[in-house]
């Protein structure tokens, strides 16, 4: 296959030939993959091409890839869109956005003072569990078990360091359901938000919060377009997703003047990267990654911000 591949770049073949072997080999790729895209609306780019090549070096792992021009939505990527995979740390933009949407309904103020606790029920049976503390991504938290935090300084730590324990915290503020309907109410039919993190129970049973790649696009989508109550939320919500400490895929080979807003998120053989992209001079687009299933980190991380790169270089031309 890849001497095949070489052949369609040989700058000495046969002009139709080359695009007769290309259309091939990108059919290839789809009984490969088992993949739907933008090929079934006959749009078949050549950087699709590529990060279709990219992705068949990998040795094992399920990707997906969801990329739209928020300027022009015609230039877009979509691959295994659908597919539906654990959530991991993704789910907490949504949560972030229903924090937001309620704050606007007058239900709390934004920067509203809570008791950080760490004492959460499992869904599975209301059981008591505790996030280890030792092993969240904050040790600022940490530190205020039993005493007051802002709603804002909370949603803050969840998104920017990924936070477990402000995510649950958060999530008993706000309720899990409500996040998901909050998604549905902006067309993210498969995103699903049915609790915290780290309920074993939960886990155990496969009772995990999942989502698909078109369906966080749709949500940082929202956001860019002001679909909350008011544009001042949606605002404040790209901020904080601006200052992500995360950094490792979709920003990791932008230049330093392009500005991301991205949520992360990773378990065990899962790794994702979701969020929106700043240029300079204006345009912008969204972008969302999720793997699941590898087997190298380094190489399914590198490999990510490879095609992060590569969108990158086709959209700045």
């Amino acid at each position: 296959m890849f001497q095949e591949f070489l052949s369609i770049l040989h700058p000495k073949k046969d002009m139709t030939k080359r695009w007769f072997n290309m259309f091939a080999l990108f059919s290839l790729f789809q009984m490969i993959f088992g993949i739907s895209s933008s090929a079934q609306t006959g749009q078949i780019s050549g950087l699709e091409i590529r990060i279709r090549a990219l992705l068949s070096t990998a040795d094992q792992g399920v990707f997906a890839v969801a990329y739209r021009d928020l300027d022009d939505p015609q230039r877009s990527v979509f691959i295994n869109e659908r597919e539906v995979f654990h959530a991991a740390s993704t789910m907490k933009t949504p949560v972030l956005f229903e924090v937001f949407r309620q704050a606007k309904q007058g239900k709390f103020g934004i920067h509203d003072s809570i008791t950080v606790k760490n004492q959460f029920y499992s869904i599975v049976d209301s059981s008591v569990f505790s996030i280890d503390l030792t092993g969240d991504s904050t040790e600022i938290l940490a530190g205020k078990v039993g005493r007051k935090a802002t709603i804002y300084e909370l949603c803050f730590e969840m998104i920017t360091k990924s936070s477990n324990l402000a995510t649950n915290v958060i999530i008993d503020l706000v309720g899990a359901k409500n996040v998901t309907n909050a998604m549905r109410e902006i067309g993210a039919n498969d995103i699903q938000v049915l609790r915290g993190v780290e309920d074993l129970k939960a886990f155990e049973l496969g009772l995990s919060n999942t989502t698909t790649a078109f369906d966080l696009l749709l949500l940082f989508e929202a956001l860019e377009k002001d679909q909350l109550p008011d544009p001042e939320s949606s605002r404040e919500i790209l901020k904080i997703l601006r200052s992500q400490f995360y950094r490792d895929i979709i920003p990791r080979y932008l230049p330093r003047d392009v500005v991301v807003a991205n949520k992360t998120g990773s378990i065990t053989q899962v790794m994702h990267d979701s969020g929106l992209v700043f240029l300079p001079d204006g345009r912008k687009y969204g972008l969302v990654l999720l793997s699941k299933k590898w087997t190298d980190e380094a190489k399914t991380r590198e490999m990510m911000a490879q095609i992060s790169k590569m969108i990158y270089e086709s959209y700045a031309k």
